[in-house]
This record gives C-alpha cells, sequence and structure tokens, in this order.
C-alpha cells in the first residue's frame, strides 16, 4: 500500500489540456508512488485517456507539468519518454501486425541500442553484442507473457487476448520504471481477465510501478493499492480502493445524480 517513505515516481502537476473550446483535462494534479498500483478511472469522456497521452508525450499541455523522477518530462517527445522509463499500452492494440511476435518484442527495445550506423553496417563485435542481448531479453519477456510458442508467429494471426498481452511484453522490453496501460483488460473474457490480474501482481517483483485506467471494477478492486477517480476534466476522489468505491461522489459520476437520489 501506499506509504510516506517511498518517493513519488510520477507526478502531474495541474495539467490543463484543451481541443479548441474544449477543455479535455482541467488543472489536473496527482501522484503515482514508486512499486504501486495505481488506477485512473472515471466515466467515458472523462479525460483519463488524455492523461495518458499528455504523461507519454502525445500531447503537449496548455498548462501544467509532468515529473519523472524528480525531472520535468513535458514537452519531450514520446521516444524520448520512454528512453526516461515510460512505457504504455493502448486501448486500441498497436502492434506491427506483419512482424513475428519475437520481432515485435525487440522492437520494443529500440529505444535501449547504443550501436550507431555505421556498427550496425560494418556488423562491429560491439553491434553483434548488442543484437544478441536484444534477442536474448525478447526470448524472456515473450516467455513471460506465455507466448513463447508463437515466437515465429505473425503477431496478427494470433488471438486478441495474446495480442494483448504481446503489447504488455513489448513495453516491458524497454525495460520501464513506469508501465502505464490504458485499458489493458478490454476485450478480455473472465478466465483472461483472471490471468491479467495475477499477472500485474507478480510484476511487483521487478520493482516495477504501474499506472492503468481501467473500466473493470473487479480489476481495479482486485490489483489497485490507489485509485483516482475523474469525471468531466478533474480529479473528484482518490484514495484506496474501497474508499473510492464507496465514496457517494464516484457513485454518483458513475451513475448520474438521479439514479443516484433513486439508489441511495
Amino acid at each position: 500500500m501506499n506509504s510516506n517513505d517511498r518517493y513519488v515516481v510520477l507526478e502531474t502537476c495541474d495539467i490543463t489540456k484543451r481541443f479548441g473550446g474544449l477543455t479535455a483535462v482541467s488543472s489536473f494534479s496527482f501522484q503515482v508512488k514508486k512499486g504501486d498500483i495505481n488506477s485512473l478511472i472515471g466515466p467515458n469522456g472523462a479525460g483519463k485517456t488524455t492523461v495518458f497521452n499528455v504523461i507519454t508525450g502525445i500531447y503537449r499541455p496548455q498548462e501544467g507539468q509532468v515529473i519523472f523522477n524528480g525531472s520535468n518530462i513535458e514537452g519531450l517527445k514520446p521516444h524520448q519518454i520512454v528512453a526516461k522509463g515510460i512505457a504504455r499500452t493502448f486501448q486500441n492494440i498497436r502492434l506491427f501486425p506483419n512482424m513475428t511476435c519475437l520481432e515485435n518484442i525487440m522492437a520494443g527495445q529500440h529505444c535501449r541500442a547504443r550501436s550507431g550506423l555505421w556498427s550496425s553496417v560494418f556488423r562491429t563485435k560491439r553491434q553483434r553484442a548488442e543484437e544478441k542481448q536484444i534477442h536474448e531479453v525478447a526470448e524472456t519477456r515473450l516467455k513471460q507473457v506465455g507466448l513463447s510458442r508463437y515466437s515465429n508467429e505473425l503477431a496478427k494471426n494470433i488471438a486478441y487476448g495474446n495480442q494483448r498481452m504481446l503489447e504488455i511484453g513489448r513495453a516491458l522490453a524497454s525495460n520501464p520504471h513506469l508501465l502505464v496501460l490504458d485499458e489493458p483488460s478490454s476485450g478480455l473474457n473472465d478466465a483472461e481477465t483472471r490471468d491479467l490480474i495475477g499477472f500485474l501482481k507478480d510484476l511487483r517483483h521487478e520493482d516495477l510501478t504501474i499506472l492503468i485506467i481501467e473500466h473493470d471494477m473487479n480489476v481495479v478492486m482486485g490489483i489497485s493499492d490507489w485509485v483516482t477517480v475523474m469525471d468531466e476534466g478533474a480529479k473528484i476522489a482518490e484514495g484506496p480502493p474501497e474508499t473510492v468505491y464507496n465514496n457517494p461522489q464516484v457513485i454518483e459520476a458513475y451513475l448520474g445524480k438521479e439514479e443516484y437520489e433513486d439508489d441511495f
């Protein structure tokens, strides 16, 4: 659980993101502590994915800062943020469909490659050693997500649930400090969701911090140390999952005022 003796890995400080006249995120601030699994939840259109896109460099906010491991990363490009130690997956899976599963995992390590153009052209000792290491890491991550048997299979040919895990494996291949998952259980059946919960819990052994957007409250309640709730672009509640789950303002945001008053 959260405790004061662990430092803050990620912090957003009053970030605001507008699209024309629409304010998608308004003065949003929250913190993620090292080693925790944090969930960001809220009704559709609450601004959750926009926050993720700001954190990972896809969007640049009009106001505010994103602090990662003590440094302001607001304004950095996505590949620079990956190199800093933040890896993510997407609600709509973004794999390389015509590459093999192993090649997809290998692609996740591009930010860690150090050999330059001439090393690659002339196949230097350093380049060969790096290539071997990338291959070994990819095999390890592929095994970790349970897809070793699909190593040489094209990503587009494996089942949807396996594609979800492959994308997580590719993110892990970059050796991140913070893993950012956008709706990881979306489209999974009950058995796959249970496996996902167990897998994410096991990642704690890697000293990894996890931030997820998730619609499945069984997942949220099952793995979260801390939950932050958004509605209409703003934070409306945060705390341990059981506290947030019973928060009247959160219930109203999900059900609507009339339904909330009728039911409670």
